[in-house]
């Protein structure tokens, strides 16, 4: 039965056909009984409405034949899947037959995206391409030998990246051109804005333009120079080689889908493609030649490809392919989509717009925003996946196979073709489906998945969400191996060219009732879309000049800096270096240790950088008599796979049995993406856990960074001190330290001497962005040191470091300035000996204290303006509204009242001593005696005293700011005998808790679920807990406390104050008790002990909301109530009130 619908595309299509399952050999003939969509004219376009989508076609056959199907379409000469299709020689072109399958679902997009089992193909428009791109990175077939230069042999002969080409794109030198790529957003702009917001803007062109320019700084400045004399800048300049390479990409694809004797007819349309290829080349060889007569040290893209060498084969690229690589760089793809679909959708523009100002305010970004912009990133994911610029990409098996669980075969020869749109919106994707089903029928959810499927969300490619995605859900790019080397290039130019956009403009499309058409070249755009850029009505951002060399000296303005030169250090101990790498940015940090090395005078690597495949016997040969041999391994990789250069090491350490690294202490850094979710540092992993299992010893915990985000290179920083201070700990040399003090000086001089110092573990935030930060932090205690699940972990603080910087601004001191106090009187200041007023102002006093009406008859007496006298005494008189209530310290009296002459020494007496503070351990023993953990909410607040300085909590901001191995003054300190879980875990407990106050009921908890885990009978307990909101700040819900009640350990009732909507409608705990009451009955029906954790208000609360339970169940007053609730509760009710 042949479907005689109008298809939209432009094609020659002769038939299409089911897939059969795999005991029916494919592929089918149309002899078979199974109904073809369309059979067309062999000679005869098949024309629609919409021409320039091809797509369209491949959307209509999947709603009509479903998850897979195939195409018999009308093929070039026979040879054109193996070499350039011939322009000139008609007696070559013979129409053939091709079959290619078409799948339409997740499920084999994702199986097809394998790897190991199928590689890229070149077809259609690519093969076209070849004519002006010949062998380049993208058009190469896979046994052409410039392909095997230009790719890395991942399994030697399948897909992988570009060895001589991939170092240009590395993650250093591309976070290198961020400044050039801000200087010519900032071009873009300022045209934006000279025009007006009256100007109609075409952004598929500008967009181009911007992205030609940007690209053109791989090449150098003599090639920037070229490329802006030629039109490639945002000008207005409508140069010959820009409409040459549109034209070339138009006719590509046309001639892709005529058939051969057509093309061979259409003279005056292939001279004019052949002119278009030369007006290409031509400025491209101008290129090579301007280089070649000028050479240059730079390390950019050009350079790597005329002078590099392949590290497989030590070949070079020849000439003729650098041209065609270069031509292939220079096929961009366009912003466009993500413009369309922001003035499409207020909601998500105005999210976008507000995250925009929150980050970058009136600045201009900067490298560290980039990761900031979550929402930015999203909407650039989420447009991806409903229009990613290359709508299509094929595949072929490496050899015969079966997909679809087996049901159908592929044979070697076939073609797959994935249309990732149709597939990324596919229901069954893990982007949309939602569990519905149990409550309407299948296809009802599916209908509905569809249109959110369709809709433009950003919400759902945001961090974890995105991070959660099944694998190969989301790939505009291609597979994670097959993604493009650019990729990092082209994201980091997108994110600043949106943000630069929305920070400046709003933007208005200038039909409001355009409908999307789409247009194709080689990658497909929005048809007739034009827009208004109308500037913001907010303060100018700054468009600074050019920051970078490269562009500096464009402009004639070139800075020279020079670098001091590294010291010479006598070599100690060696330090080996390995390395895994292909883009060169772990090669780039390896050789940040090595030159690093000599400076810190410990040790010097004894051999030059090698490649971590290299020296396998020598490392083999290490043993005790050789002394300390420490290995520092960088590794990079994003597709899970080793790296060209690490693959025999890692093959080696795989089959390794024994204690091959029994004296061997070693370190490993990995680099990787995250976008790459599954595979995200597998190999560094893999190294380590390995030669853990061998017998090595870490020097430090390994490193990871993520390229994809801003904090990349501050990780590894971070990482290589911790390395360096290892190593300095653990090899001897000339300088000798003698320790004076353990540490414990402060705690002695203010009369702690309990305390001791304990190791900080972890410290992480439990809430969401936005919310008030709490933090869960673990310490290791000090030998000999016990709790018990209930007890307080009392904490020595520093101050705040703003809090200190204003005193030394007050006073005019240097921070660093030592003194020596002396006291004729006892004093808890450090007497005696040298000490620098930044320690003594963080660790001997409390700075934040409210003024004490002593301290107010102090500062009355001292000299000072007539009108100080009276603002004293009006606060002396008014001293607990305006005083205590509003927190008024003697600093924030000194700051608003200069002409005060207060000395130093003076007000350092006004100053009580720094104290403990003691916070609910949040832990037990029974999971670890050794660690004990905190749940603090760090105070960070508007002062009450109406100053613009926020009020920072001195224990909380001390807290917070801890990381993993700081020293902390610490002491176990027992709570009330009342206030411990009962001894028979038999017994319930009913806890009530808000906010932080969850920090002794989780200890609480956490021994039940350890008992319970031990075999014993342990009663379920009931949690009451107030937060704002499940997303905001509900701790440890998806963590903790989502095991216990799995394990049946509690049973949890929160109260959302924001969200009472999700807990059946009760804003407070109080709420939600009274709602619940019968649970409160049942407990202490059942023997149970009540607990409460939290503020004065939230313990007064709870017991008002119990009387009132008596009084509705005993049916008796107010005060008889009261009576009973003493009655009842004693030596089975406790209270832990803080303020």
């Amino acid at each position: 039965m042949v479907d005689t619908r109008p298809l939209s595309w432009k094609g020659f299509i002769y038939g299409a056909e089911r897939m059969v399952f795999a005991s029916t050999l494919s592929p089918l003939s149309n002899d078979d009984a199974h109904p073809l969509p369309a059979v067309l004219a062999v000679l005869g376009p098949c024309h629609t409405d919409r021409e320039g989508d091809p797509a369209a076609l491949f959307e209509l056959l999947a709603e009509q034949y479903g998850e897979i199907y195939q195409l018999n379409m009308i093929s070039e000469c026979s040879c054109a899947i193996c070499c350039d299709v011939c322009l000139t020689d008609s007696v070559s072109l013979r129409a053939t037959a091709r079959k290619i399958v078409v799948v339409c679902t997740y499920e084999l997009m994702n199986e097809v995206s394998n790897d190991k089992r199928f590689t890229k193909a070149v077809t259609g428009a690519l093969v076209e391409i070849r004519n002006g791109a010949g062998d380049g990175l993208f058009t190469a077939f896979n046994h052409e030998e410039n392909w095997g230069i230009a790719r890395v042999y991942l399994r030697q002969f399948q897909l992988g990246h570009n060895r001589l080409l991939m170092p240009a794109f590395s993650t250093a030198k591309i976070r290198d051109m961020f400044d050039d790529m801000i200087d010519i957003s900032s071009q873009l702009i300022t045209k934006w804005e000279r025009f007006g917001p009256s100007h109609v803007i075409d952004p598929a062109d500008d967009f181009a333009r911007l992205t030609f320019d940007t690209i053109a700084l791989l090449h150098g400045q003599a090639d920037v120079d070229t490329l802006a004399n030629c039109g490639l800048s945002v000008q207005e300049q409508n140069h010959s080689f820009i409409q040459a390479m549109a034209d070339f990409l138009v006719e590509s694809g046309l001639r892709a889908n005529r058939p051969p004797l057509v093309n061979s007819m259409m003279r005056g349309t292939s001279a004019k493609y052949a002119q278009d290829i030369q007006t290409m080349s031509a400025l491209v060889e101008e290129l090579i030649a301007e280089r070649k007569a000028n050479p240059t040290e730079k390390s950019d893209l050009l350079n790597t490809m005329l002078y590099g060498k392949d590290t497989k084969t030590g070949k070079s690229l020849p000439e003729e392919n650098i041209r065609y690589n270069l031509l292939t760089f220079l096929i961009a793809a366009l912003l466009t989509f993500v413009v369309y679909h922001l003035s499409r959708n207020p909601e998500a523009m105005r999210k976008i717009r507000e995250e925009v100002d929150e980050v970058l305010g009136d600045q201009q970004i900067q490298l560290r925003d980039v990761s900031k912009l979550r929402y930015t990133a999203a909407c650039l994911r989420e447009t991806l996946r409903i229009n990613p610029t290359a709508t299509i990409r094929a595949v072929e098996p490496v050899e015969d196979t079966t997909i679809g669980n087996g049901k159908y075969h592929i044979t070697k020869d076939m073609k797959i073709a994935i249309p990732a749109a149709r597939c990324m919106r596919d229901p069954t994707c893990g982007v949309m489906m939602f569990v519905l089903s149990s409550l309407f029928s299948r296809r009802l959810v599916l209908n509905f998945v569809l249109y959110q499927a369709r809709r433009f969300k950003p919400e759902r490619m945001l961090d974890e969400k995105f991070e959660a995605l099944p694998p190969n859900a989301w790939q505009p790019f291609g597979t994670e191996c097959e993604g493009g080397i650019g990729r990092p290039f082209a994201w980091q130019e997108s994110i600043i060219a949106v943000a630069s956009i929305i920070q400046k403009f709003d933007i208005v499309p200038h039909d409001p009732s355009y409908e999307l058409e789409l247009k194709q070249t080689l990658t497909i755009k929005p048809k007739d879309f034009f827009i208004h850029a109308i500037p913001r009505k907010r303060e100018s951002v700054p468009l600074v000049m050019p920051t970078s060399e490269l562009l500096q000296a464009h402009h004639g303005m070139k800075e020279h800096t020079t670098r001091p030169p590294v010291s010479d250090a006598e070599p100690k101990q060696p330090l080996y270096v390995l390395y895994g790498s292909n883009t060169g940015t772990s090669q780039t940090f390896a050789q940040r240790i090595a030159s690093d090395a000599p400076s810190y005078g410990r040790c010097q690597t004894s051999m030059a950088l090698r490649d971590a495949f290299l020296d396998i016997y020598r490392l083999q040969g290490y043993n005790g008599d050789a002394g300390f041999r420490y290995g520092a391994s960088t590794y990079g990789r994003s597709c899970g796979e080793p790296a060209d250069n690490a693959a025999h090491f890692v093959e080696w350490i795989r089959n390794l049995k024994g204690n091959e690294f029994a004296n061997i202490s070693y370190s490993v850094f990995g680099c990787g993406n995250r976008d790459w979710v599954r595979t995200y540092q597998r190999i560094p992993t893999l190294i380590d856990d390995i030669i853990v299992e061998r017998g090595g010893r870490r020097l430090v915990e390994r490193g990871a960074a993520d390229a994809s985000a801003a904090e990349f290179f501050q990780i590894f920083d971070e990482w290589e001190a911790k390395l360096w201070d290892t190593l300095i700990k653990s090899i001897s040399g000339g300088l000798v330290m003698t320790a004076v003090d353990s540490g414990t000086a402060r705690a002695s001089d203010l009369r702690q001497s309990d305390t001791a110092l304990g190791r900080v573990v972890e410290n992480r935030i439990l809430t969401a962005s936005g919310a008030p930060v709490k933090r869960h932090i673990e310490f290791e205690l000090p030998k000999d040191m016990t709790f018990r699940a209930g007890d307080y972990l009392a904490i020595l603080p520093s101050n705040p470091v703003p809090d200190v910087c204003r005193v030394v601004s007050r006073f005019s001191l240097s921070p660093e300035q030592q003194i020596t106090l002396s006291s004729v009187g006892p004093t808890s200041l450090p007497v005696g000996r040298a000490i620098t007023v930044f320690s003594l102002l963080s660790g001997y006093v409390e700075l934040s204290q409210p003024a004490t009406t002593r301290d107010l008859r102090i500062l009355s007496s001292v000299e000072s303006s007539p009108t100080l006298w009276d603002y004293i005494q009006d606060l002396s008189s008014s001293y607990a509204e305006k005083v205590l209530a509003k927190r008024l310290s003697v600093l924030d009296i000194l700051e608003d009242h200069p002409d005060i002459k207060l000395p130093f020494e003076a007000f350092l007496q006004m100053l009580p001593s720094m104290r403990i503070r003691q916070y609910s351990i949040s832990s037990s023993p029974l999971w670890n005696p050794q660690r004990v953990s905190l749940t603090v909410s760090v105070v960070d607040a508007p002062a009450l005293s109406g100053r613009k300085d926020p009020f920072l909590g001195v224990a909380s901001t001390f807290l917070g700011g801890l990381r993993s191995g700081d020293m902390v003054q610490l002491a176990v300190r027992g709570s009330s005998a009342a206030f411990h879980p009962p001894e028979n875990p038999a017994v319930p407990m009913v806890l009530f808790a808000a906010g932080s106050g969850l920090a002794p009921m989780r200890g609480f908890l956490l021994e039940r679920a350890m008992q319970k885990k031990a075999g014993r009978e342990v009663a379920k307990s009931v949690l009451f807990f107030g937060c704002r909101s499940p997303k905001e700040d509900y701790l440890y819900s998806d963590s903790d406390l989502k095991e216990w009640i799995e394990l049946g350990v509690v049973d949890v009732k929160p109260a959302f104050s924001r969200s009472p909507d999700n807990s059946c409608g009760c804003k407070y705990v109080q709420d939600r008790v009274w709602h619940d009451r019968a649970d409160i009955n049942k407990a202490y029906a059942e023997h149970a002990k009540f607990y409460t954790c939290g503020a004065g208000r939230i313990a007064q609360g709870i017991k008002e909301v119990l009387v009132k339970i008596i009084k509705e169940k005993q049916n008796v007053d107010d005060a008889e109530a009261a009576a009973l609730f003493d009655r009842a509760t004693e030596g089975r009710y406790a209270t832990d009130i803080f303020e």
